[in-house]
């Protein structure tokens, strides 16, 4: 026993110390934060900030002083530019939030339920033409959803579907990518053991997918929201053709359209401003709300690791 701890006051010699370093796992190693990573992390940092500060600080002034003051430098007609922007036109710019609120929040659902469902079926069940589908929807995810536009709009139109919110809302549904990564997520999280045992039980497959496969998928399909969320609440061109009564337009829409008006109305500037700021603000939200979902699923694959 003595030799023993001998040799462990030896070894314990031999370790040198860890001062001045910072552990970045339980495995013991350490490693020191590169300069050279940090400013490149803090450059697009601020390469993404800048722009939201900007319409933050723009935000705040009054038409006057949005061409006439210093940049960044703040003012205090804030709640003025909202209750101007509030009264025009009877409180249209409130009617784009409710539309977009409603072409993302129906459009997201709608097409999670779908991505999560045909990427079940993909990762889960064998059937003819299954590797042709998968090549095809990998052709459709690197297909930009701009192309389609036309060719979606002159479907619309053979149905009388245009310049309604179905011409917006059903385009969006179907999400290559959302399937892609719900068929990922699917093969990763849902064991084949369970999904087995379920049909012993005499489940039905719809049975199964709604009430063990989805709560297994859950994180992966917070992800997919979002996707698909911030996707269709970002949408100018797809709504831009298919609408034409601008009580049914969205906000990208709407604040184009008002973007246009300011060349001759310059006091519309700031109405524009004001209104690309209260517009980001639900993204912000959702995120916030949502983000402990992935904590879950990181925390999830650590521990399966």
């Amino acid at each position: 026993m003595t030799t023993m701890l001998s040799l462990h006051s030896d070894e314990r010699k031999l370790v040198p110390p860890l001062t001045g370093r910072r552990k970045s796992g339980g495995n013991g190693i350490s490693h020191r934060a590169s300069p050279i990573a940090t400013a490149v992390l803090l450059l697009g940092a601020a390469y993404c900030l800048l722009p939201v500060l900007w319409v933050l600080v723009a935000s705040t002034k009054s038409g006057a002083e949005l061409f006439s003051t210093f940049t960044l430098l703040p003012s205090t007609h804030l709640f003025d530019n909202i209750a101007e922007l509030s009264v025009y036109r009877g409180g249209l710019f409130w009617r784009w939030m409710l539309n977009t609120a409603l072409y993302a929040g129906v459009g997201a659902i709608a097409s999670t339920y779908v991505s999560a469902l045909s990427g079940y079926v993909l990762a889960k069940f064998r059937f003819p033409g299954k590797g042709t589908v998968f090549a095809v929807l990998l052709m459709g995810v690197l297909v930009p959803g701009v192309i389609l536009a036309i060719p979606q709009y002159l479907l619309m139109a053979q149905f009388e579907l245009t310049n309604t919110y179905w011409s917006v809302l059903l385009p969006q549904i179907i999400s290559p990518y959302g399937i892609y990564l719900a068929r990922i997520y699917a093969a990763a999280s849902v064991p084949d053991e369970v999904i087995e045992a379920a049909r012993t039980e005499g489940a039905k497959e719809l049975y199964i997918f709604n009430r063990i496969a989805t709560p297994m998928m859950l994180p992966g399909l917070v992800t997919i929201f979002l996707f698909s969320f911030v996707g269709i609440w970002n949408n100018f061109m797809l709504p831009y053709i298919m609408l034409g009564d601008d009580k049914l337009f969205p906000i990208t829409v709407g604040l184009h359209g008002l973007l246009n008006q300011g060349a001759t109305v310059p006091a519309l500037y700031t109405s524009v401003i004001t209104g690309a700021l209260l517009s980001i603000l639900p993204l912000i939200a959702i995120f916030l709300l949502l983000q402990r979902y992935w904590r879950v699923d990181l925390a999830a694959g650590a521990v399966k690791a």
